[in-house]
């Protein structure tokens, strides 16, 4: 696991990676899977449920600014390879969608671990295509398959700029049973956590 921080980071790290930019003059539509759920943190004119297949909800990117730091990282999660993951769509206003493309790139792409892609997502009335922020497994950052243990371990050492892991971890279950979803694995090492706290 590497641990990388804003100086250390290449100037350039977010422009490695395709820019894409929002079709002219339409509305485009962004897909969250996690802090996005509850902090988008741009103007949309809609929000709903999404279904995205080929790609699932991991922990599997250490964080060493928003969830924790260099010398104690925490763990975030990413879009990984396989199975589905179950969201929300926001569509952007085309008046907007520079400005918002802009700020989400500031977000996702600090350290570059993220591909941005346009993918299709299932949600009614009709599919729609989103910007999906898709982990890149040959980043330094991607921690790859861990046990629930070491998983365990980095969300409870984990504080950065944006709060405790944990915080992140509870706010996105919280989110998902919102809307009537039950991540598995997300529930278990909620569950495993409050063992390990006593709560």
């Amino acid at each position: 696991m590497t641990k990388r921080d804003r100086v250390d980071t290449p100037p350039d790290a977010n422009e490695v990676k395709p820019r894409l930019a929002p079709p002219p003059g339409e509305d485009f539509w962004v897909f969250g899977y996690g802090s996005l759920m509850w902090h988008p943190g741009f103007p949309h004119l809609e929000v709903r449920p999404g279904h995205l297949f080929g790609y699932h909800r991991h922990f599997c990117v250490t964080s060493h600014i928003y969830r924790g730091t260099p010398e104690c990282p925490g763990l975030v999660l990413g879009l990984d390879r396989g199975g589905s993951c179950r969201g929300l769509v926001y569509r952007v206003p085309a008046a907007e969608g520079e400005e918002v493309m802009d700020y989400l790139y500031e977000r996702e792409m600090i350290t570059g671990v993220y591909t941005p892609r346009w993918l299709e997502v299932r949600s009614e009335p009709k599919p729609v295509t989103a910007i999906s922020f898709v982990v890149d497994p040959g980043h330094k950052q991607y921690s790859g398959r861990l046990s629930d243990e070491q998983t365990l371990e980095m969300i409870l050492q984990g504080v950065g700029e944006r709060g405790p892991c944990l915080d992140y971890l509870q706010n996105t279950v919280r989110h998902l049973r919102a809307l009537g979803l039950h991540d598995r694995p997300l529930e278990r090492l909620l569950r495993l956590a409050e063992v390990r706290l006593g709560s």
